[in-house]
C-alpha cells in the first residue's frame, strides 16, 4: 500500500475524538445495568463495581472537557436506578395486564422487545437528563438496534407504558408521554417538519394519560396534544390535537372489483 494513500486517509479523518471504543463500551455498560438490575443470579454488590469501573471508562472516552464535570455523576445516577427500577416493574405490569399473550412477568422480561426497550430508554433517560455526552443516545440505539424500537433518550414518559409487538416505533426527543400509555408497533411521535433551528423547540407531540395508540399511525408536531383517554386507530394520520375521550380512526376506501365472464 502506498504511503500517499496512507496519508491521505489520515488526512480525511476529521474527527480527533472519535473513538469506536465508546460505542462497544456503551454497550457492555448498558449490559451490565440489565444484568443487575434483572437477572436473579447475577449479585448486585459486585456488579455495581463493575458498573462504576465501565462507567469511569465511559467518562474518560466520551467527557473531553480537561475538567471531567461527568465524574461527578456516577453517585447520584446510581442513587436513580431503586426508582428506575420501580418504574420498570411497573411497565412489566402493564404488559400482563394489557397483552393476553403475556403468561408472567417473567415473560415479559425475557421475551418482550418492546419491555427493553423501554429499561434502556429510562436507564438512559437519566444521563441524558443531566447532560453526559453521547452515551445516553448510544444506549438506546443499541436497543434500537436489537428491538426495532427507536426511543430518543431526551423524551418524557411517564408510568406503567406499554408497547405492544414493538418493531417499527419512533418516538422522537421532545414526546411528552403521561402515565398508562399503550402503543403498537409501526407508531410514530414525530416532527412535523425538520430544520436545525428547531433544535430547542418542542418538536414532537405530548400524549395524554391512558390513551391508546394502534399500529402504523402517525401523530406529529410539537403542539399536538392527545387528549386523555382517546383511542387513535391503526393508520391514522395526525397533525393537530385531539380533545379528551375522542376516537380518531381511518376509514378505508374499499372498491369491490368487477369480474366478468368471458
Amino acid at each position: 500500500m502506498g504511503t500517499s494513500i496512507i496519508e491521505s486517509i489520515k488526512e480525511h479523518k476529521q474527527q480527533p475524538n472519535l473513538k469506536f471504543r465508546l460505542k462497544e463500551t456503551a454497550e457492555r455498560f448498558t449490559d451490565i445495568l440489565f444484568y443487575t438490575l434483572f437477572d436473579a443470579e447475577t449479585p448486585v454488590e459486585e456488579n455495581m463495581k463493575k458498573l462504576e469501573d465501565t462507567f469511569e471508562e465511559l467518562v474518560d472516552l466520551a467527557c473531553w472537557d480537561v475538567e471531567k464535570p461527568c465524574a461527578k455523576l456516577w453517585d447520584n445516577y446510581i442513587k436513580k436506578l431503586p426508582y428506575i427500577l420501580e418504574l420498570l416493574n411497573l411497565d412489566a405490569k402493564a404488559f400482563v395486564e394489557d397483552d393476553p399473550a403475556a403468561l408472567s412477568k417473567e415473560e415479559v422480561y425475557l421475551c418482550y422487545p418492546g419491555f427493553y426497550a423501554i429499561a434502556i430508554y429510562r436507564l438512559a433517560h437519566e444521563l441524558y437528563a443531566v447532560g453526559f455526552p453521547l452515551v445516553p443516545r448510544l444506549m438506546t440505539e443499541y436497543a434500537h438496534r436489537l428491538t426495532g424500537v427507536d426511543i430518543n433518550p431526551g423524551a418524557e414518559i411517564g408510568k406503567s407504558f406499554f408497547i405492544d409487538h414493538a418493531t417499527g416505533i419512533v418516538i422522537g426527543e421532545t414526546a411528552v408521554i403521561k402515565d398508562h400509555v399503550r402503543i403498537y408497533q409501526g407508531v410514530t411521535l414525530g416532527a412535523l417538519y425538520v430544520a436545525k433551528n428547531l433544535q430547542n423547540t418542542k418538536r414532537h407531540p405530548t400524549i395524554e394519560k391512558n390513551v391508546t395508540i394502534y399500529a402504523n399511525a402517525t401523530i406529529l408536531g410539537g403542539n399536538t396534544v392527545i387528549g386523555e383517554n382517546s383511542i387513535i386507530g391503526g393508520n391514522v394520520w395526525l397533525t393537530k390535537s385531539i380533545p379528551a375521550n375522542s376516537i380518531v380512526s381511518h376509514t378505508p376506501d374499499i372498491k369491490i372489483k368487477t369480474v366478468t365472464n368471458e
